[in-house]
Formats: C-alpha cells, structure tokens, sequence
C-alpha cells in the first residue's frame, strides 16, 4: 500500500519556506522517506551519509526526503552546521506518534527510513540508523521485486 498523497496534506510542509507537501511532490520510481529529529544522536549521525549516497543515485532514479518531527529554529540551527543534498520537510501537526504509525513506524522510535515503489506497492522499512549498506540493499530488493 503506497501513502495516499492527501493523507498528510495539512502536516507537512518544507521547512524553511513553510510550502506545504506532500507524498506527489516525490516522482521518481523509488521513494526514501527518513523520519528524524535533531535531538536524536543517531538521525543527526545518519545523516551526512545519506546525503552522500543521495549524491551519487542517478537523478529522477531515487527521491529521499528527510521529515523532521522538531521546531523550525532546531532543524535551521542542525542544517547550518550539517547541510544535506535531499529536501528536508517538517511535520506540523499534533499526533507524532499517529504520524509515524502511517509510515508503518509502530514503536514511534527515531530514525525510521521507509522505502517505497508506489507503482509495484513494495514496502520496507527500518528501524535505526540507515547507512549507504542498508540503502544500496534495499534499493537493490526494491528493484528486485518490481521488475
């Protein structure tokens, strides 16, 4: 099941500019989608990587979007000092933990990485800090299954 691009539409904005978005702003084939906040030691530690290894996808290939669950000035203070090549948006409502459950994030533990290939409805997630491994085995299994 591929997250319903209304279903956030009034949560999730970008967050410098406050746009609104979400999930139909992502059109490539795959879509990574990273949970975080900037009080969480090992978002903050996955992050320079993933950025990295989003450097090096083909481009269209692969859309990866950071959501922060924080306060704008926490997330402008984080990106001054650690910027990253992907789009960070942040969540605005009031229900985190019902938020993240719609990722599939049941425990509502940081960092959480979805993978997603709406065309084919392939899901996988994980729980913990993501790195170019992890990132390269699930792209890898998502293309797999979604030949």
């Amino acid at each position: 099941m591929s997250l319903s691009c209304s279903s956030f539409a009034s949560e999730l904005q970008e967050w410098e500019s406050g746009t609104p978005r979400d999930m139909s702003h992502l059109k490539a084939p795959v879509r990574i989608i990273n949970l975080w906040a900037t009080w969480c030691a090992p978002c903050r530690k996955e992050m320079p990587e993933m950025s990295g290894w989003y450097r090096k996808q083909k481009k269209g290939s692969v859309d990866m979007v950071g959501i922060a669950l924080d306060r704008q000035e926490n997330i402008q203070a984080f990106l001054r000092q650690t910027p990253v090549s992907y789009p960070i948006w942040r969540y605005t409502g009031n229900d985190s933990r019902g938020f993240m459950k719609k990722f599939g994030n049941n425990t509502g533990a940081l960092p959480f990485t979805l993978i997603e290939v709406p065309k084919c409805g392939y899901r996988q997630a994980f729980l913990g800090e993501a790195n170019a491994r992890k990132l390269d085995e699930a792209l890898n299994t998502a293309k797999q299954k979604c030949r």
